[in-house]
């Protein structure tokens, strides 16, 4: 029996758990994010656009700033999603543009094979984003 296939045609957005909307917003500003709704809805939800299209919703119901990033922080590999990548064309340029704002790497650079690398960097929560260089 042939299923059909959903459907799909993008990524409509990512859902990032924060606890301080201000401070994540700022975060998210050095990426080129700009909060364009919210905090709306009952969890309650910030929304950041890109002028890539891509959307970040800022989920504010984390209830501390200091608790650990399950996915990444413990020695046990629970199932889930640990990072999400935005495409960068100079992860070095992002490197210094994020030392220069005291924000350090947590990871990088490393090379993906010969024509990809990236840099690794938390928000404030711990949530863990890749910066990815192609070619």
């Amino acid at each position: 029996m042939n299923t059909p296939l959903i459907q799909v045609s993008g990524l409509a957005h990512i859902g990032v758990r924060v606890h301080e909307l201000e401070r994540s917003v700022r975060f998210y500003a050095l990426l080129g994010f700009a909060k364009t709704a919210g905090p709306i809805g009952p969890e309650p939800v910030a929304i950041l656009e890109h002028p890539s299209g891509l959307e970040i919703n800022l989920v504010l119901n984390a209830p501390s700033a200091r608790e650990p990033n399950v996915l990444m922080d413990v020695p046990e590999k629970h199932p889930g999603i640990t990072h999400f990548a935005l495409l960068c064309p100079d992860v070095i340029a992002a490197k210094e543009h994020l030392a220069a704002a005291g924000i350090s790497l947590s990871g990088g650079p490393v090379r993906f094979g010969p024509a990809a690398q990236g840099i690794f960097v938390r928000d404030p929560d711990g949530n863990v984003i890749e910066l990815h260089q192609r070619g």
